[in-house]
């Protein structure tokens, strides 16, 4: 069975830069995600509104054929 090596202080030093170092550049990637996400959320609001708005447009626009096509019998 191998004995662990020991560890100095510029090793542990290396290795806690490397965490901070790879901490750093996960937050970094979750603020792009972040922002894809409430990207994503915005454009998926506003597909919304514009539906809605749509279909408002549309019923209207069919009471008032329905209007034109009884004032026309």
């Amino acid at each position: 069975m191998e004995t662990p090596e020991s560890a100095d202080l510029n090793f542990l030093a290396r290795q806690l830069q490397r965490v901070v170092t790879d901490v750093g550049s996960l937050r970094d990637d979750m603020q792009v995600l972040t922002s894809i996400v409430l990207r994503q959320d915005g454009t998926l609001t506003a597909l919304l509104q514009e539906t809605r708005a749509t279909h408002i447009q549309i019923r209207r626009m069919n009471e008032h054929i329905r209007q034109l096509e009884t004032s026309a019998s």
